[in-house]
């Protein structure tokens, strides 16, 4: 029997996503940290911009990925934990974050963290709080993505974080949302010669 091998160079034109990819709605995507190789693929989603959510600097090559497109980079610095971690998620940070993700002026926008599990899953379950998911739904989905390593302390962050709160910060900005994967969605500035908040990337 002959065998015959065939050299094929790694990854010659095919786009690989990056770890624990999905969409999370129009123009909203996650995932976990982006390596080098999943850079052809970034490329496709045309992304405006990309919410960061790890303390650790941005790597040169990942930097120089977001100049090249002209992405802007949101940085966030949420520590990890572990379950037995008595450090909690800071509230004020996810609604900061929380602020850049709903402005349709930033997307399409790329949410991540290092394994796209734990942070970016709070961020993504308080968003679903704030488009009126039942709780049920939030949590059987932040434990899709987080496997055998979900973590009740999250499920608790999300379940006490106060989506009014945001509300009541977002000034003159409302969003309106009809239906969960609709098109319609608007955003909208009351005409009260109220300034509009300044987004301002890190």
């Amino acid at each position: 029997m002959c065998m015959v091998k065939v050299d094929v160079e790694e990854n010659d034109g095919v786009l690989v996503p990056p770890a624990n990819f999905s969409l999370v709605e129009d123009g909203i995507f996650r995932s976990g940290f982006p390596e080098p190789s999943n850079f052809g693929f970034l490329e496709t989603l045309n992304l405006r911009s990309i919410i960061y959510l790890c303390p650790e600097a941005y790597p040169q090559e990942n930097m120089d990925f977001v100049d090249a497109h002209n992405v802007k980079l949101f940085q966030f610095g949420i520590e990890g934990k572990t379950e037995s971690s008595s450090t909690s998620i800071p509230s004020y940070t996810v609604t900061e974050a929380l602020k850049v993700l709903i402005d349709v002026r930033n997307h399409p926008v790329l949410i991540h963290c290092k394994r796209g599990k734990h942070r970016t899953g709070c961020l993504v379950g308080c968003f679903r709080k704030l488009q009126t998911w039942c709780l049920s739904s939030v949590f059987e989905e932040y434990q899709r993505f987080a496997g055998v390593k979900w973590r009740a302390t999250d499920l608790r962050f999300i379940e006490t974080f106060e989506v009014m709160c945001l509300r009541q910060c977002l000034y003159s900005i409302i969003y309106h949302y009809q239906g969960y994967g609709s098109n319609k969605r608007r955003l909208l500035y009351r005409e009260e010669g109220i300034q509009k908040p300044k987004i301002k990337s890190i």
